[in-house]
């Protein structure tokens, strides 16, 4: 699926993957190395020189966190969905607690591939079988009522914990507040959201910079407006939702003892939210 010199967004799915594959023990992510190829090392190189060599490890500490929190909420909240919003080729089904549902969402070339792969590496004994549900989604065409539709007919009243990461960044304001909405409606009291964005602070930083420069030289996007950044009011202002954790890289790091290479400037500091439903 990638180009020799050209990357689509929803081909960035194979490089995150190859992150959470360079440090299993940091993502916690034993299967990220299915998706591993020649051409994705290719790009997985050339992301880390020019744009930031502490990519690998953040990408890595967000899997995990998400991971962490997911199985937490399966004990403590009695979470019996994990519904992945932009799901690309995560693995987390295979990493949690085999009575979960898992709905996986993104873009239907992501999907078709991903079940078609999947289902072949379960056939070959690489991959333990799972309850799992793709839905291929254009975002950028109406799509609200029948994925709603799908989703509650797959989740019916059970709790969930719904995921977004790696998918806001390239959204509008009002593409994500119109996902938001979707949440809302989809979930009881006590359900969580976890969502995975970056600040506006980021767009000051030599990082941002070089991201900027390596997304102009691959992808068709260039300017740092086509990029969607998010502060913290915008978590804590969600109608009918509570903010109940705030991390991010720098945190992340100190939690899991993990030592950070890069100076500050140099890293690309994602932040990670957690919401609960206060009301329905």
């Amino acid at each position: 699926m990638l180009s020799s010199d050209h990357i689509e967004i929803h081909e960035t799915a194979f490089v995150t993957s190859a992150f959470r594959a360079a440090d299993v023990k940091l993502s916690g992510d034993y299967f990220a190395y299915l998706w591993n190829n020649p051409k994705t090392e290719k790009w997985v190189e050339e992301y880390l020189t020019k744009v930031s060599s502490e990519e690998t490890f953040t990408h890595c500490l967000r899997n995990r966190y998400f991971l962490d929190k997911i199985k937490e909420n399966v004990i403590k909240n009695g979470t019996e969905v994990l519904i992945n919003f932009g799901a690309g080729f995560s693995m987390y089904p295979f990493l949690l607690d085999p009575k979960i549902i898992h709905i996986e969402i993104d873009k239907p070339e992501i999907v078709g591939h991903k079940k078609f792969k999947i289902e072949q590496w379960q056939n070959e004994d690489l991959l333990p079988k799972r309850n799992l549900h793709f839905i291929g989604v254009d975002f950028s065409k109406e799509y609200k009522e029948g994925l709603l539709a799908t989703i509650k007919s797959l989740k019916g009243k059970k709790k969930c914990f719904i995921l977004i990461e790696g998918v806001l960044f390239f959204l509008d304001r009002e593409e994500t507040d119109s996902l938001f909405q979707l949440f809302n409606l989809l979930q009881d009291t006590g359900d969580i959201i976890g969502s995975a964005s970056f600040q506006d602070n980021l767009k000051q930083t030599l990082a941002f910079k070089r991201l900027i420069d390596f997304f102009g030289e691959k992808i068709s996007k260039t300017k740092a407006s086509d990029y969607q950044t998010i502060q913290d009011t915008y978590y804590r202002e969600i109608s009918g939702y509570i903010l109940v954790d705030h991390q991010d890289y720098f945190s992340l790091s100190k939690d899991y003892n993990h030592k950070i290479i890069q100076d500050k400037e140099l890293i690309l500091n994602e932040n990670f939210y957690l919401l609960q439903k206060v009301k329905s």
